[in-house]
């Protein structure tokens, strides 16, 4: 996880198991308690998945959305991409610093989930 000194806070779940189910698994055991805890100190967590397969999608916005949810007015989102798209996730990540608006989303950034 890191945070720069106003922006937001990035949880890495970039090292999840392929299938969905194991994946998802370790995400709620893992990750979701970190969430939980960063959105105790900043307005904005983005979630920074590798890019996956379709059979992840469904876990992913249901988690991103609830969370958004439960953690309101803090915004939560996600970004899924390959680790080679660095510019990309920096662009990103930009984009949701300024859009207020956003919250609940996963940004696929090539064509992946």
């Amino acid at each position: 996880m890191t945070a720069g000194p106003s922006g937001p806070a990035i949880v890495a779940a970039r090292d999840l198991p392929a299938s969905a189910l194991d994946a998802a698994a370790q995400f709620h055991a893992s990750l979701v308690p970190l969430v939980r805890e960063q959105a105790q100190e900043h307005p904005l967590v983005v979630i920074d998945f590798a890019a996956a397969d379709h059979s992840n999608a469904s876990w992913r916005q249901a988690v991103v959305g609830q969370l958004a949810r439960e953690l309101a007015p803090v915004r939560v989102n996600a970004i899924a991409s390959q680790t080679e798209a660095q510019e990309a996730r920096a662009r990103a990540l930009e984009y949701l610093a300024r859009a207020p608006g956003v919250t609940g989303q996963v940004l696929c950034l090539d064509g992946n989930r």
